[in-house]
């Protein structure tokens, strides 16, 4: 596998295995898939009873395992063999909801203790193409500008601030570290939230710095980028060709559920800014949208309702629909199988939309899982129907690869579980969902993603595997003296 990609992974020196007397440590934390988190765009969900029952069979097997693996507490629950342990305790604490043996995750028990084991079941050498990361631009989240961003991102992940020293955490340090170093992903697309200029945590010019500096050091095609319209608010839609001509992006990211001075969001098929971006977009040659749909608290104009109809109108555009759709669950409430006379709620509202529309599987939609497999992970009965789902209303060729990263650090345990899951047999029977094969999991870790971006698989895999990610430490200490990177002449 080459270099680790878990945080801290493999023996420790021998100093590092006892705590240093009269210092503080702080319980460590439990595997990712097993924490709450939230980002700045989703409260932490509540934990299920399953997901309580799979975290304390974690916490029981944890310690011994640490030790036959001579390896402290701390690193073995962030490393592999963790994820490994957190994807057989929820294979136990839903035993019987899948295809009788309650077998999710396809693990092998030693892989919790055995790092030749948790390779064989976890590691893989598909290419993998991340389409949604982020990081907070250090200008602002350090400035007292920044309190209302910082403050409403601890609110909703108070867990993740509780040990972490503030604004670091989220950094374009920590962006490189996650991403590059400790995970395989090889191209990573950087995108933002919606806001206006400096209220936003990366601007449009920090966003196409950021890929210019990599590509000026060396990071030779390992990152591409947005560019962010508002079109409901007034003279974004005028300003598109500039950001085009400016900032070369590989698509137009856009938030339909963000509102305006009248304190209105917009549709993808609207008449007043849904129809005129679109158009807009079709005149510039720029042919990517991705729609921010989905984790919205269930706002009305966050909804994928208007995917299919946008995308009917406009089949020159490829529409890539930023988490599917999908919403927080509530409780022990889940999404299940596509119910056509139920009201629809989370990704059957695309389903809905798309089969409302015409829209079938390989036409012009696509559907990215970014936060949606975090969330789902931890929930393997609905990871089931819901990839399903997807599968069959997109088809294999248009589901892509996001992780949401650096909102749940490195996203290595997040690229692990997708490799270890399976949709049971007993569902694919009785719902008519596509097996999750190797070579679907391949093409939704980055074969789907490469053709849509316009990415060069056999180049990338080759650029991946020679990379000796100097632009990595050039970049750090280019941004130690000069700040967020922004675009040249900015």
């Amino acid at each position: 596998m080459g270099r680790p990609f878990y945080p801290d992974s493999g023996v420790p020196d021998s100093d590092t295995l006892e705590p240093v007397a009269g210092i503080f440590e702080p319980a460590p934390e439990p595997p990712l898939l097993l924490q709450r988190r939230g980002t700045d765009e989703f409260h932490p969900a509540p934990d299920s009873h399953e997901q309580r029952r799979a975290r304390a069979v974690v916490d029981g097997i944890a310690p011994d395992a640490a030790r036959r693996a001579a390896l402290p507490l701390a690193h073995y629950l962030s490393g592999r063999l963790g994820t490994a342990a957190s994807l057989m305790a929820l294979n136990a604490a839903w035993e019987g909801s899948g295809d009788g043996e309650g077998a999710f995750y396809d693990v092998a028990p030693e892989a919790a203790h055995d790092p030749v084991a948790a390779e064989d079941s976890l590691g893989g050498a598909e290419l993998v193409v991340d389409v949604q990361t982020h990081y907070v631009a250090q200008e602002r989240a350090t400035a007292p500008a920044a309190a209302a961003i910082l403050a409403f991102i601890r609110q909703v992940a108070p867990e993740r601030w509780a040990s972490l020293p503030g604004a670091a955490a989220l950094s374009m340090a920590e962006f490189l570290r996650c991403v590059y170093l400790q995970s395989e992903t090889a191209v990573a697309v950087l995108t933002s939230a919606p806001g206006e200029g400096e209220h936003n945590i990366l601007t449009n010019a920090e966003i196409a710095g950021t890929r210019e500096l990599l590509e000026r050091l060396g990071g030779d095609g390992r990152l591409l980028h947005h560019a962010i319209v508002h079109p409901n608010l007034a003279g974004e839609l005028e300003a598109m060709e500039a950001l085009r001509d400016r900032y070369q992006p590989v698509g137009w990211k856009v938030y339909t559920l963000y509102a305006n001075r009248e304190g209105a969001g917009w549709r993808l098929d609207d008449e007043a800014s849904g129809i005129p971006f679109l158009q807009r977009s079709r005149e510039l040659g720029v042919r990517r949208v991705c729609a921010h749909k989905g984790l919205s608290q269930l706002a009305p104009t966050g909804s994928p309702d208007d995917v299919g109809p946008a995308a009917a109108a406009f089949p020159d555009l490829d529409f890539l629909i930023y988490h599917s759709g999908y919403e927080v669950p509530v409780g022990d409430l889940e999404e299940g199988p596509y119910q056509a006379s139920a009201a629809p709620a989370g990704t059957d509202r695309l389903v809905a939309s798309l089969l409302r529309s015409g829209v079938g599987p390989g036409a012009n939609v696509y559907a990215e899982l970014g936060s949606t497999w975090y969330l789902l992970a931890r929930r393997p009965r609905e990871a089931a129907h819901v990839l399903g789902k997807l599968l069959r209303a997109v088809g294999e060729d248009n589901v892509l690869w996001g992780t949401d990263s650096v909102w749940y650090g490195s996203p290595q345990p997040l690229i692990d579980a997708f490799r270890a899951f399976r949709i049971p047999a007993s569902y694919c029977d009785r719902y008519g969902y596509p097996a999750l094969t190797p070579r679907v999991k391949e093409k939704i870790l980055g074969l789907n993603a490469a053709r849509v971006y316009g990415i060069d698989p056999a180049r990338a895999r080759r650029v991946a595997r020679s990379d000796d990610l100097a632009w990595v430490r050039a970049a750090l200490d280019e941004t130690r003296t000069t700040g967020t990177p922004r675009w040249v002449g900015e």
